[in-house]
Parts: structure tokens; C-alpha cells; sequence
């Protein structure tokens, strides 16, 4: 698929549908967002104008905050010539028991399309049901695919490939692994999840990895060594060990994920080109040391900034 005027061949018809996991999704499709958003990026930095949302309103309800995610989708939108509609939970009557479903219906009625970010996966699907207008997962409890739509565009434009790489996580089992399992192995890599015992990932979020690991030709490990792990890895990823809403549990966790931090003498057995990637924020001192994420394999703020231009791209399919 070629990245020069992609968003023209529109090769795909997502009408209709919703980006709540890329599980949901082909191969073909994930390229798809993913070159899209690189051709996006090119765009936005030759200067050359692309509104094909002119006219157009995002909802965006925050349950949870954030800074890439809002600022991103804010900036995007307007980018793409419509308008961003901040809805935190004090915004709206969610937050005061209306239901899922009649906020779904509401809204369908006033914007074009709707980002959520909020702890439940179950949340995004009811919506979604009730709904008449796309409903996009800026995060959940289970997934983060926005997120791993902007990592691989990251990997791509260092490696120029996925098929063959090795991809290593270290850390806990979340809603990032969960998506950067389902992507990494559609698209044919070889991806490896090191957490400590009782972290690992969701159990039919590894076997459903594993079903696509088989039938792209790529490879999935669950294994509890980070030392092991990084063997020979061209890409290792962490993420902060105490995410939103675990706050209770950060002493036990800072105890459990001992021996798990990326640092120098870890990146020993990586190979010396692979890249250090972090979804960020990122927990200096805990996950990763300042000497990795100031690195010069360090890619984490290429990540960040492909968050727009994934977005853009995610926005751009979606929303008519």
C-alpha cells in the first residue's frame, strides 16, 4: 500500500463501524491507519491543507483525564477542520446516573462521532450499541488502540518494517500490552511480554494474540524474565506500573516489579539499534531510568507527537 496520497484510495469502508479494539480490525486495515497517519504527518509538515472534517463535531468524554490523548484529538480535529468538544464526567449528567445508552442516543443527535476515554471496556461497547455515530476508544480498562496506532507508526518510520521484528514489553500486563500483543502479531512480529507473576496479561486477550501470531507468521511469549526478554529485542516498550485508579496498590507493586525497571544494564542484551519506547507518562525512576529515556535509542517523544497524526488519521475513517 502505497503512503503517497493514501487518504485518496480509501481502500477500506469503515462506515458504520466503531474503533473500540484493534482486534476488531484486519492486517490490512491497521496498515491502513497507520500509513494514513504517516501521510497525514507529511502533510501537516510540507504545509499542505487537509479539512476533511470541515463541519463536522467530536464529542470527547473524559472519566479519566489526560494530556496526549485531549490535547492530540483537540489539535486534530481542528487540523482536520472540525470542532472538539471537551465533555469531562463533571460536564455531563453521566456523572450523575444517566445511563450509557441514553447518553448515546443524545449525543448521536448533536455531534458527528465520539472519543471516550474511561475505565470500562464494557462502557465503550454499550455505547457503541446505542449509538448511531462512531464511537472511538481513547483508552479503557482492556485497550489503549489509539495509542498502539501511533507506536507502530513510530516503529515504522525507524525500521521501515514490522514483519520480523522483535518487540519486548517489560512490565505490567495492561491495556497497553493487550494492544500492542494484538497489533504486533497481526502485523507480524515477534512479540514477548515480560511481567511478574500475577501481572501478566489478560488470558484470552494472550490466547487471541496467539491465534494471530499463528496466522501471520509472528510469535507470542509470556514469560516472567525481563532478562530473557530483551535478548536480541529490537523494540522494548515499558509503561508506568501503577496506572489510573491503582494508586492503593503502589507499594505493593513498587515491591512486586522489582528487577523489571529498563535501564542501561538491562538494554545489554537488546540489539545496540533497537528503539526504547514509552507511552508516557512516564514514572522516571521506577519503570525506566533518565539514562534510557534521554537515550539516543530513546523514541518516546516521536511516540508522543505521532499521537496527533494517529488521531488524525483514526478521525479521518471514521467520521462522515
Amino acid at each position: 500500500m502505497s503512503i503517497a496520497k493514501i487518504e485518496d484510495q480509501q481502500p477500506f469502508d469503515f462506515n458504520g463501524r466503531d474503533f473500540l479494539t484493534l482486534a476488531d480490525f484486519s492486517k490490512e486495515e491497521i496498515e491502513y491507519f497507520i500509513l494514513l497517519g504517516i501521510d497525514l504527518k507529511e502533510k501537516l509538515k510540507k504545509g499542505v491543507p487537509f479539512k476533511p472534517l470541515a463541519g463536522k463535531t467530536l464529542g470527547m468524554i473524559f472519566e479519566k483525564s489526560s494530556t496526549r490523548t485531549r490535547v492530540s484529538f483537540e489539535v486534530g480535529m481542528v487540523q482536520l477542520g472540525g470542532y472538539p468538544l471537551f465533555l469531562s464526567k463533571q460536564d455531563i449528567q453521566l456523572g450523575r446516573g444517566e445511563t450509557i445508552a441514553d447518553t448515546a442516543r443524545v449525543l448521536s443527535r448533536y455531534v458527528d462521532g465520539i472519543m471516550m476515554r474511561t475505565d470500562s471496556q464494557q462502557k465503550l461497547i454499550e455505547m457503541a450499541r446505542y449509538s448511531t455515530i462512531p464511537i472511538i476508544n481513547g483508552l479503557s480498562d482492556l485497550f489503549h488502540p489509539t495509542q498502539a496506532i501511533a507506536d507502530f507508526m513510530t516503529i515504522y518510520e525507524h525500521k521501515k518494517k514490522w514483519q520480523g521484528l522483535k518487540l519486548v514489553y517489560i512490565g505490567d500486563g495492561n491495556n497497553v500490552a493487550h494492544s500492542l500483543m494484538i497489533t504486533g502479531t497481526k502485523l507480524g512480529m515477534d512479540v514477548v511480554v515480560a511481567s511478574p507473576k500475577g501481572y501478566e496479561p489478560n488470558a484470552k486477550v494472550i490466547q487471541l494474540a496467539k491465534e494471530e501470531a499463528n496466522r501471520h507468521g509472528g510469535k507470542l511469549e509470556v514469560i516472567n524474565d525481563p532478562q530473557v526478554a530483551v535478548i536480541g529485542a529490537d523494540i522494548i516498550y515499558t509503561d508506568v506500573w501503577t496506572s489510573m485508579g491503582q494508586e492503593q496498590e503502589t507499594r505493593l507493586r513498587l515491591e512486586h516489579f522489582k528487577g523489571f525497571q529498563v535501564n542501561s544494564q538491562l538494554l545489554k542484551a537488546a540489539e545496540k539499534d533497537h528503539l526504547f519506547m514509552h507511552c508516557l507518562p512516564a514514572h522516571r525512576g521506577e519503570e525506566v531510568t533518565d539514562e534510557v529515556i534521554e537515550g539516543p535509542n530513546s523514541v518516546v517523544f516521536d511516540e508522543a507527537e505521532n499521537r496527533l497524526h494517529a488521531h488524525k488519521a483514526i478521525l479521518t475513517a471514521f467520521i462522515r
